[in-house]
């Protein structure tokens, strides 16, 4: 599975992060509203996010979210943890976007391009989220996801955070 395709849709164009997206990325980023629900609620800080761009980087995967009407750079997201065994597996997430760009479709168009790409290759695409980030559990049920049962605890800047596993099937 290539996990830096080019995808378009109705309201996003998903396309390879690369290190010129680094200072326009910041410029969403750097909004804590953001990050409030989320467990690294201080990723807007400048060394923070400059951690969260590099891994993005360095591990592959990694998406630039763009406005496909103006060509903007709102957000970005992730293929990870590609596993090929029992019909393969891939996880979403790492996503954030704009607020100038929550309820209004976006983050439904960018999902339904990723689901479709990866279950194409896939048989089963995992999601990880913050149990506090009510937010984003709510925008993966309204997609389908179903949780796992599954609960983990991670390391986080503030302590151990727990996290759940979510997943959408072929």
């Amino acid at each position: 599975m290539d996990r830096q395709p080019t995808l378009i849709g109705a309201l996003v164009r998903l396309r390879p992060l690369v290190e010129t997206d680094r200072a326009a990325l910041y410029v969403v980023a750097s909004d804590p509203l953001i990050w409030e629900q989320h467990p690294a609620h201080d990723r807007w800080r400048p060394d923070v996010f400059a951690a969260f761009f590099d891994d993005a980087l360095a591990k592959g995967g990694a998406l630039a979210v763009e406005d496909a009407a103006t060509g903007a750079l709102i957000g970005s997201s992730r293929f990870q943890n590609h596993d090929p065994a029992d019909g393969g597996s891939v996880e979403i997430g790492w996503t954030f976007l704009a607020r100038s760009h929550w309820r209004c479709g976006v983050n439904r168009d960018m999902k339904r391009l990723m689901l479709d790409y990866a279950l194409a290759s896939v048989a089963r695409v995992l999601f990880t989220v913050g149990e506090g980030n009510a937010r984003s559990i709510r925008a993966l049920e309204a997609i389908g996801a179903r949780w796992t049962g599954e609960v983990e605890d991670r390391p986080m800047a503030d302590g151990i955070t727990r996290h759940l596993r979510y997943f959408i099937e072929r």
